[in-house]
């Protein structure tokens, strides 16, 4: 194919999309690009299955690469890009929940879509054109694929909605949304928000869902004009008659009774009706068992299961564990639940069960992201662990994955609003959740624990945080059900994951996922809004066990002094080399960080020692004023005078006239080098030079008494 190019207007700007020049031995490939941000997107399929069990083999990648954004990053020694960022995995997870609903489940070809960052303006931000790229590449490929997607940024500055705002205009905005979907509907949310409300963001869906349809009727026009045939892909699936035997031997072995009861009873009950199918089943096909038929037969069962879920939810709102569609599972709250950290909490809800811990420390202790798009430092992180014994599980430990770095980040952006700012709280704050048990909505879990060990730290947030997953249950005509709380049945067996986080004033953070092609405008709004409810209820349990913030620290954590010098004389602080505050902190045990504005933050391990080191910069930077007395060294002797030290680094001068009443033959009668002497400032002249008197602080002799003796 020859290179062509296509053009749209959106939001001000043209959205170019350009196939044909380059990777052309993709199954495809198309650039996009919008203002000077450009992104290549590249699909590739294998020819055969690839991987015969479990889950459809997809890999979504992002490629970072710092040329793009005009830096040389690395080591002195190693210029390659290492490990994608957290911030590269989490808009490859955006790509991934966007177009992995639209392929057929049953598929099992290799598939991997790579997006690669070619070119960016610090401006328009790559992940809304990784889904556009990885679309348009999808799109007119031969991968069978039910695309094409679409995906738009929406801001609400000053109450007016705002497409595709670009990086200056966010931090105006109370809402970072970021949607994408087909045509009609939705299929993918993430977001951050500074407590917007209900209203707001359904405001921010409409809009939104109004660009996407532009963009994906745009898609739709390239595919129809280059887009290849589509392959026949290899799926997981047996004749008709046999799944449809297997679909009737798991009813008549009580599946429809064993998906009932707590997760342990649902998951011991529905392996022994599996296996009495399973059985069951090979003995009427005696020797014609197909290849294929284990793998096949988890996935009919598995989709038996899914059938009987949804009818009995729609037709007589029948949730696996009883509750009613609104209900909430029983919540406990514990605080101080670990002797050491500076705060702990642990958030029960159901069988999900997360540990917070919270720690404070030193301004300096922030964490510096270096991306291709970002150079800044964060001082409140937020990580999450997902162990295998908390689902029962065994199997190898190698580091937090793509779910543990994105769950993390979604429960530290429901909290981001909510931190106090650095004058009033200096300290970096470190939140890791670990979740010992979970049935479903760990990461919310783990907003509303964080909530809890935050504020028994002391940490005073604006407003407690809550937060919720809701799910949905759609018929084949429309009709649907929301879910609130959904536990791991309802998750998986589900068609959404809408994550819901917030305070009493609004919404905080957003994530959904869907397991369908997507879901309508209306659907949206009445879960958002079932969500509210259900957010006021498990806040009001939290704040049962503690209803603010302590007022006190724990013992055991840091205490930071602030204090602000003249930017000028940061320099003396610091000293030659780091001389000086090196020795300060040598000498109390304190840390000691400064900005460039003249605001110092000393980090002590007491309050003692924080104000020693405190006095100290103090006295480095003050500045001295006439008629101040100080009791200081004598560093020096000259024939004229003493210079005297009165304050770090400063010295003074006393003059052979100044050191007593009665006249003084040589400076060395008087004093000599490490004397302490106690001296008033008498001047300060034009250079700077400090001059000091010792006699001014002394009595003046009687004139009289004087005269007297030499009379007699």
């Amino acid at each position: 194919m020859a290179k062509k190019t296509w053009t749209l207007e959106i939001a001000g700007r043209d959205l170019i999309i350009e196939s044909g020049w380059w990777a052309k031995q993709a199954n495809g490939s198309a650039t996009v690009r919008y203002g000077d941000t450009q992104i290549l997107g590249t699909a590739v399929m294998s020819e055969g299955a690839g991987f015969t069990n479990a889950y459809f083999p997809l890999m979504v990648d992002y490629e970072e690469r710092y040329y793009a954004a005009g830096k040389i990053k690395g080591s002195r020694f190693i210029k390659r890009e290492g490990r994608p960022s957290d911030e590269a995995i989490l808009t490859g997870r955006v790509v991934d929940r966007t177009i992995r609903p639209l392929f057929n489940g049953r598929m099992r070809n290799d598939v991997q879509v790579t997006v690669t960052a070619q070119s960016f303006d610090g401006e328009n931000d790559p992940d809304i054109l990784c889904v556009l790229a990885a679309s348009v590449a999808l799109s007119i490929s031969d991968i069978p694929w039910n695309g094409p997607v679409a995906a738009v940024r929406v801001g609400i500055i000053d109450g007016e909605i705002v497409i595709n705002p670009i990086a200056s205009e966010r931090e105006k905005s109370i809402l970072n949304l970021t949607l994408a979907g087909t045509k009609d509907m939705i299929n993918m949310i993430e977001a951050d928000a500074k407590e917007a409300s209900d209203e707001d963001v359904i405001r921010a869906f409409e809009a939104g869902q109004k660009v996407i349809a532009e963009i994906a009727t745009f898609i739709e026009n390239i595919k129809e004009e280059v887009g290849k045939e589509k392959a026949e892909p290899f799926l997981m699936q047996l004749d008709a008659p046999i799944e449809e035997m297997i679909q009737q031997k798991a009813l008549d072995a009580g599946l429809e009774n064993a998906l009932y009861g707590t997760k342990v009873q649902i998951k011991t009950q529905t392996a022994a009706v599996k296996e009495a199918a399973k059985e069951a089943a090979l003995i009427e096909l005696g020797e014609d068992v197909p290849e294929t038929f284990d793998n096949v037969f988890d996935l009919v069962f598995d989709e038996c299961a899914d059938d009987l879920i949804h009818k009995n939810i729609l037709a007589s709102e029948k949730r696996p564990d009883g509750r009613k569609l609104d209900e909430i599972r029983k919540i406990t709250c514990e605080i101080g639940v670990l002797p050491r950290p500076h705060g702990s909490a642990v958030f029960t809800r159901g069988e999900t069960q997360v540990l917070t811990a919270t720690t404070l420390g030193a301004p300096g202790d922030n964490q510096i992201i270096d991306t291709m798009e970002v150079d800044v430092k964060k001082r409140y992180i937020h990580l999450y662990n997902f162990p295998a014994y908390c689902v029962g599980e065994v199997r190898p430990n190698r580091g937090p994955g793509r779910r543990e770095i994105g769950h993390g980040a979604l429960a530290e952006k429901a909290l981001l609003p909510v931190i106090p700012p650095e004058d009033v709280f200096p300290y970096t704050i470190l939140l890791v959740s670990e979740v010992m048990e979970s049935n479903g909505s760990s990461s919310m879990a783990s907003t509303c624990g964080s909530t809890l060990s935050l504020m028994h730290a002391g940490v005073p947030i604006t407003r407690p945080v809550s937060g919720i997953a809701m799910g949905m249950i759609v018929g084949k005509d429309g009709a649907f059900k929301v879910l609130s709380d959904i536990q791991g049945a309802e998750d998986h067996y589900g068609d959404m994951d809408l994550k819901v986080a917030g305070t009493e004033k609004g919404i905080t953070a957003l994530q959904m996922d869907v397991k369908l092609d997507g879901v309508t405008l209306e659907m949206l709004s009445a879960a958002i809004r079932q969500a509210n409810k259900g957010r006021a209820y498990i806040l009001s349990k939290m704040l049962e066990t503690i209803p603010a913030p302590n007022k006190e620290l724990s013992p055991h954590a840091p205490r930071i002094i602030t204090m602000k010098i003249d930017p000028e004389k940061i320099r003396d602080v610091i000293g030659k080399g780091g001389e000086t505050i090196n020795k300060i902190i040598d000498e109390t045990g304190v840390s000691i960080d400064i900005n460039d504005d003249g605001n110092v933050f000393i980090t002590a391990p007491d309050g003692e020692s924080g104000e020693v080191a405190r006095e100290w910069i103090h006295n480095l930077t003050r500045t001295v004023e006439v008629g101040e007395v100080f009791t200081g060294r004598v560093v020096r002797i000259m024939d004229f005078g003493a210079f005297v030290e009165i304050l770090p680094g400063q010295d003074g001068l006393v003059h052979i006239s100044e050191i007593d009443h009665k006249r003084i033959d040589k400076v060395t009668d008087a004093l000599n080098v490490g004397d302490i002497v106690t001296v008033k400032v008498k001047e300060i002249d034009k250079m700077g030079r400090i001059n000091l008197s010792m006699k001014d602080l002394k009595p003046r002799p009687d004139r009289k008494q004087k005269h007297k003796k030499a009379y007699k």
